[in-house]
């Protein structure tokens, strides 16, 4: 044992040190297709595992309370399992009884049956006394025969008049006698072969199940070893994540089951539906197979409905009792309980259906959600296996930032507006803009830095982020004796669109704003901005590494200006425990320097501008 630890610890500082090289796109493609094909081809010896492992998520906590109250391991695991398997055969028997009730009641339905039949064909009748289904019928056999005709190379049209149709030669048709010796076994197999294969795999899951229940935390020290005895925190968490995910949607899926069946059953009773139990239980246990599951529990006791009465008010009593109650599971019930349990997201639960009952058939259908949770751990943490998480899981996969960007620069400003009313709903306007707005303008301007981003593209973000602040909100125009404030874009119109939104800011704080374009503030340009009715000038940029340029232009915004103007450098990507902001604070011509919007605002109330106190109320503030 100490040699097994030792050479275990000589191994594992290689696996933590000598990180493996990342997998090109054609090798996770092979290997995904390897995987779906051996899913595929071993489904015989597969499927009995994950029920195994899907009954082991359930079972272990009973097991585990069990032993902590000294039962023992084996008691434990084999009390379990009868008990499962006693609640198994209950539920049979009483699933056995019920439909034989029902088999009895059958023939004294068929008059009812009749009737409702005869009832269809007077409804669907014509004038003429031929009924439109029968016509259907008729035309559609007619078109199958001329169908049949031409395939054979027959003529469609009847020979001429007078010209006598020789009878087509028949082939004469072999007959053989079938001798072969069904003896007893041959019987035997033919008989109960059909119904061995389930027993079969049932026996395959108990096995597994109870080996899996005695010698769980040695697979799980197995599974480690095999995966991850390199990286144990992330292997622990992953497994931790998987279990708990899936065992809570198990837990939920029998609370929400059971919700579901019970007023199922008793709406039924109260209708006077035959066998109610039987449909209760049916609706319990069906829904547990995503989506025909409730389909197929609802059309038995409907059809039953349909033989019983005579009329159609039961039939339409028991759509709209599954309807009702289907609508209150799925808008009431599932949100409350599920919440955040799987982590899939819909069309992620629709997809996986489908391929793993295209896997494995009906048993994949049942199987479809817990194994798609554990790809989804899997994406979760493990890198080369990210895209699983993006593809099926529920988590944004893009902050409403880039989303934001990304209408500004598909030039659709309307989808980027719904996204922003939707944040200053349960936020502030000014948190609003330093949250969404301003990051959203940030990952434009890096994009331009990279090379990505064409100056129509420029353009589109600028142009979108000006209609988006006009569809905000209404803001009056402040009063001609408010502050007024010169807003400048240091570079491009990206600056300008930040310096937009802090004029925007400003607007709703009775403050006048311009906003200046770069283009106006060169050497020969500048003169036209004037130096009257100034109060304060805002250079903003974001791009904080250009420093340089914003030295140039605050160097002459300053000649031009004077010092009695004072001169606010907005920084816009700059962390604001950086060392740029405090080298613009020394390098540069400017009085003050901000990070964020609503840095910037509350340095200029600083200089009274745009103070969210009134103005009227200073002088007596200061009085007494």
């Amino acid at each position: 044992m100490a040699e097994d630890t030792a050479r275990w610890l000589q191994a594992r500082p290689i696996a933590v040190t000598k990180a493996a090289p990342p997998a090109s796109t054609q090798t996770i493609l092979l290997i995904i297709t390897l995987i779906v094909v051996t899913l595929y081809l071993a489904a015989d010896i597969l499927i009995p595992i994950a029920l195994a492992v899907l009954l082991g998520f359930v079972l272990t906590p009973i097991v585990s309370r069990l032993e902590r109250w000294h039962l023992g391991r084996v008691p434990s695991v084999l009390a379990v399992v009868v008990l499962l398997f006693m609640t198994i055969i209950g539920f049979g028997a009483v699933v056995g009884s019920q439909l034989g009730d029902l088999a009895e009641n059958l023939p004294t339905y068929q008059r009812n049956i009749h009737t409702k039949i005869q009832t269809l064909r007077a409804t669907t009748s014509s004038a003429g006394g031929r009924g439109a289904l029968k016509q259907a019928t008729d035309a559609f056999r007619d078109l199958q025969q001329e169908l049949e005709r031409a395939t054979a190379g027959e003529p469609p049209a009847a020979p001429p008049l007078g010209k006598a149709v020789s009878p087509s030669r028949r082939e004469p048709v072999p007959v053989r006698l079938d001798q072969s010796d069904t003896g007893i076994f041959d019987l035997v197999r033919r008989v109960l072969g059909p119904a061995m294969t389930p027993i079969v795999t049932a026996g395959m899951v108990l096995v597994f199940t109870i080996f899996m229940l005695l010698q769980r935390e040695d697979l799980r020290d197995r599974l480690i070893r095999l995966v991850g005895s390199g990286d144990l925190s992330r292997t622990t968490e992953a497994m931790n994540d998987a279990g708990e995910r899936v065992s809570r949607y198990l837990l939920m899926q029998v609370v929400v089951n059971v919700t579901y069946g019970i007023p199922i059953g008793i709406g039924l009773w109260l209708l006077g539906v035959p066998n109610p139990l039987l449909w209760g239980l049916m609706a319990t246990v069906l829904r547990f197979i995503p989506f025909l599951g409730p389909v197929i529990a609802s059309a038995f006791p409907i059809l039953i409905s349909f033989a019983v009465d005579t009329g159609w008010t039961l039939p339409l009593l028991c759509i709209a009792l599954f309807v009702a109650v289907e609508l209150l599971s799925n808008n009431v019930v599932e949100p409350w309980l599920y919440g955040t349990a799987t982590g899939l997201s819909s069309l992620a639960i629709i997809v996986a259906a489908v391929a793993w009952t295209t896997l494995w058939g009906p048993v994949g259908l049942l199987l479809a959600t817990p194994l798609t949770v554990c790809l989804v751990v899997l994406g979760r943490h493990v890198p080369q296996l990210h895209f699983l998480e993006v593809m099926l899981g529920d988590r944004p996969v893009l902050p409403d930032e880039a989303k934001v960007y990304q209408r500004l620069l598909a030039r659709d400003p309307a989808e980027a507006t719904e996204i922003a009313e939707e944040r200053l709903g349960r936020s502030s306007l000014d948190e609003m803009a330093d949250g969404l707005l301003l990051p959203a303008l940030s990952l434009a301007e890096q994009d331009r830095q990279r090379g990505t981003l064409n100056p129509e593209g420029r353009q589109a973000v600028a142009d979108g982020m000006a209609n988006l602040l006009d569809e905000l909100s209404e803001i009056g125009n402040p009063p001609d004796n408010a502050p007024r404030v010169l807003c400048i874009g240091a570079r491009n119109n990206l600056d300008e669109a930040a310096a937009g939104l802090l004029a925007y800011l400003l607007s709703g704080r009775s403050v006048r704003t311009d906003v200046i374009p770069c283009e106006k503030v060169s050497a020969r340009t500048i003169a036209s901005l004037g130096t009257t009715g100034v109060d304060a000038v805002v250079l903003s940029s974001l791009n904080p590494s250009a420093l340089a340029h914003s030295r140039r232009l605050l160097r002459r915004l300053r000649l031009h200006f004077g010092p009695r103007v004072p001169i606010l450098l907005c920084l816009w990507s700059a962390h604001p425990a950086a060392e740029v902001p405090e080298r613009a604070g020394a390098e540069t011509d400017a009085d003050l320097v901000a990070t964020g919007m609503a840095g910037a605002l509350a340095q200029l109330e600083e200089l009274r501008i745009g103070a969210t106190t009134p103005a009227a109320a200073e002088p007596q503030v200061e009085a007494d």
